[in-house]
């Protein structure tokens, strides 16, 4: 009986590890910026790890009503690329900062 009351113990500390991980993670996640580019340069989009937009570079020789969709589809390529990075950031973070925490099967993130 003492062996499963040890275990639930152990099993309490472990969920509270994570708890305090997963507060951290978040926090961290926020911080993390990634860019984005098109057009050779031409359009930059800075995203923070939780996806929402924090900048956004256009260079002005694109801003004409000729080139209204070129700027669209150059727009939505940066902000594609800064999400495919910003992704890959999110999970090495996470990957780092939950790495050492033995969490049962099926609940890895």
């Amino acid at each position: 009986m003492f062996g499963k009351m040890g275990d639930m113990g152990k099993m309490m500390k472990q969920a509270q590890e994570m708890q305090a991980k997963m507060g951290d993670m978040q926090a961290e996640i926020e911080l993390l910026t990634a860019q984005g580019v098109s057009g050779g340069g031409l359009v930059k989009v800075t995203l923070n790890g939780k996806g929402l937009i924090k900048a956004m570079h256009i260079d002005p020789s694109l801003i004409t009503p000729d080139e209204a969709e070129i700027l669209e589809d150059l727009i939505m390529a940066a902000h594609n690329d800064a999400k495919q990075k910003s992704e890959a950031m999110v999970a090495e973070k996470t990957k780092e900062i939950m790495g050492g925490l033995q969490l049962p099967e099926g609940m890895g993130f």
